[in-house]
């Protein structure tokens, strides 16, 4: 099947919307990845960071590329069972040593098990109208069990939500220092993590990635519908997005990122937007690829989304060397977390425009390609 230039685009934009998600992440504490007020107060200036992020990106691209995963997914069906067992068995394992060895933050471990699942119920739901609604399903079940959690969590927040000093000071130490007490605490959290994928974020996973299913399926995510369809789902999607996340984003702020209510509940508006969010964004560069088809921009973009796992991992690599190696963890706000955003993204956009000069693939779409076909055998064809 020919490339579909579109998507590589849409999860070129992905990727690049990820980090400004995971730039806090690498540069914060952990307290700090949804709390602006991980420290008691805050100022202005990271008040409005906060909102503008939130509002804008946190979880919208990680929708996005689970919405796009799920449509590569059917894409993949016709690879076979084994192949493609195999090529999500490696990407657990890419997952796993990447979380280990590098950053706590990884999302690839998440994608390949949900994955290994989902692919399942991708090939065996018959009508694209029922894959598409028992994705709907699966997400508003993951949000549910994010109220139950609310219900049963109390009203005193833990450390994950307001950090004493001692346990900031700490983090501190064991990110910048490395070695076996960075794994010891990273295995933690990857313990944590996969607790919390199976309880409740496996459900909005494996949610998002049915419906990109339904959506390739359709010929939705292959373009094949009007400009004039793409442009008015853009316009729906996003300002209905827009009316349930503001009052969410206004309650926490009024509330001063409170635990109570702030910890679950007032999630719960960006939880049920970012799907709606992530498709608007989606159907946006659809209903204006005629205009972005020819700027160098979406050129550059979409060698991004061609070799998204490599860029995926540069990011990690620049990341973790400016505030693990270099110590700059804890040094910065949000406001000014930002600013190292556009540099990161010149390295993804000048590293893939070049590399794909001379190669097809990216060099760990490359490797990953190796391993499948090693351990899957060569792919079917339909």
């Amino acid at each position: 099947m020919p490339r579909i230039h579109t998507l590589d685009f849409i999860r070129g934009i992905a990727i690049l919307g990820i980090l400004l998600l995971n730039i806090n992440a690498f540069g914060l504490p952990g307290a700090a990845y949804l709390n602006p007020a991980w420290q008691g107060s805050v100022t202005p200036h990271d008040a409005w960071t906060w909102a503008l992020i939130d509002f804008f990106a946190q979880l919208k691209f990680l929708a996005l590329f689970a919405l796009l995963f799920g449509g590569g997914l059917q894409l993949l069906l016709s690879r076979g069972k084994r192949w493609l067992q195999a090529r999500l068995s490696w990407l657990v394992l890419l997952g796993f040593l990447h979380c280990l060895l590098f950053w706590e933050g990884d999302i690839l471990m998440d994608y390949g098990l949900i994955g290994l699942v989902a692919w399942r119920m991708i090939r065996d739901v018959a009508s694209t109208r029922q894959l598409f609604n028992t994705g709907v399903m699966l997400y508003v079940v993951g949000c549910g069990v994010l109220v139950v959690f609310g219900l049963l969590s109390g009203h005193q927040p833990n450390n994950s939500w307001l950090p004493g000093a001692a346990d900031i000071e700490y983090e501190t130490f064991w990110k910048t220092h490395g070695g076996w007490e960075a794994i010891r605490n990273r295995l933690d959290l990857l313990s944590s993590g996969l607790m919390s994928l199976a309880a409740q974020y496996g459900w909005q996973l494996a949610g998002m990635m049915l419906i990109g299913g339904a959506l390739m399926r359709s010929g939705w995510l292959q373009g094949r519908w009007s400009l004039a369809h793409y442009r008015r789902t853009a316009l729906i999607l996003l300002l209905l997005a827009a009316v349930i996340e503001l009052p969410g984003i206004y309650l926490q702020w009024q509330a001063g990122w409170a635990f109570y209510p702030s910890g679950f509940f007032l999630q719960l508006p960006r939880e049920l937007s970012a799907p709606l969010q992530a498709v608007g964004y989606a159907a946006l560069c659809f209903g204006f690829w005629p205009v972005l088809a020819g700027l160098k921009l979406t050129h550059a973009v979409s060698c991004v989304g061609r070799m998204a796992l490599s860029n995926y991992l540069l990011q990690t690599l620049i990341c973790t060397t400016l505030f693990n190696q270099f110590a700059w963890f804890n040094k910065f706000d949000r406001l000014e977390l930002l600013a190292v955003v556009p540099g990161v993204w010149l390295c993804n956009i000048t590293f893939s425009v070049i590399w794909l000069r001379y190669f097809r693939h990216g060099p760990v779409e490359w490797l990953w390609r190796i391993l499948t076909r090693f351990a899957g055998g060569e792919p079917q064809r339909s």
